[in-house]
């Protein structure tokens, strides 16, 4: 893995990798090192689509210069906390999924289901997490005309990422399925159910 860092202000650092994979394996090893001291007064460790933004780095430019040594291990695909989300397959994409899938409808809860997908990072909503995990024979591009309300829990599609609106708000993704999970409570600890790492598992409810 080859990581490129970037001293971001006085107190921040950004890694540079080259895959959503090399974002997981390189999160979980900050966390362990973070958790181990290594990392000083890291306060954020915040992953994004191919980097990871470090906060709270008393000497950016030192730290920089040891994480450029560093031989970081693939993630095991175990690793993280797995929470199963019930879903019913009655998004009103969903026929033109297995259309693009060359399955019939019904077939679409077997693939979804039988893929453990993993929190990559968060971001649009509070609550969103990008999950990904779908083969790439699986990949879906967004709708050419994005629709101006999404139900809230809506199970979406898009590109390589599947996601669950945790509000109703406008969007672009293939919606295939609804859950009543709740994805954000301000009440709860934590308030989000998905966040980077954990690994989800949409399981077919039906009615």
């Amino acid at each position: 893995m080859t990581l490129r860092t970037l001293v971001v202000g006085g107190e921040a650092l950004l890694i540079e990798v080259a895959s959503a994979a090399e974002v997981a394996a390189l999160h979980a090893e900050l966390l362990r090192r973070r958790a181990a001291g290594e990392l000083g007064g890291v306060r954020e460790v915040v992953p994004a689509a191919r980097t990871v933004l470090l906060d709270g780095v008393r000497e950016p430019a030192a730290l920089a210069a040891r994480i450029a040594g560093w031989q970081v291990p693939p993630l095991d695909a175990a690793e993280g906390p797995l929470v199963d989300v019930p879903v019913r397959y009655d998004g009103p994409d969903l026929a033109e999924v297995a259309r693009r899938w060359d399955v019939a409808p019904g077939e679409v809860p077997g693939l979804v289901g039988g893929i453990v997908f993993r929190v990559a990072f968060c971001g649009f909503a509070p609550g969103f997490g990008y999950l990904t995990g779908l083969p790439e024979r699986l990949h879906l591009p967004r709708r050419s005309t994005p629709r101006t309300a999404v139900p809230t829990g809506s199970l979406a599609l898009a590109g390589e990422y599947a996601g669950v609106y945790p509000r109703s708000s406008p969007g672009g993704w293939q919606l295939i399925g609804s859950t009543d999970a709740v994805l954000w409570d301000p009440e709860r600890e934590p308030a989000a159910l998905f966040a980077p790492g954990v690994r989800v598992r949409f399981t077919e409810v039906r009615g």
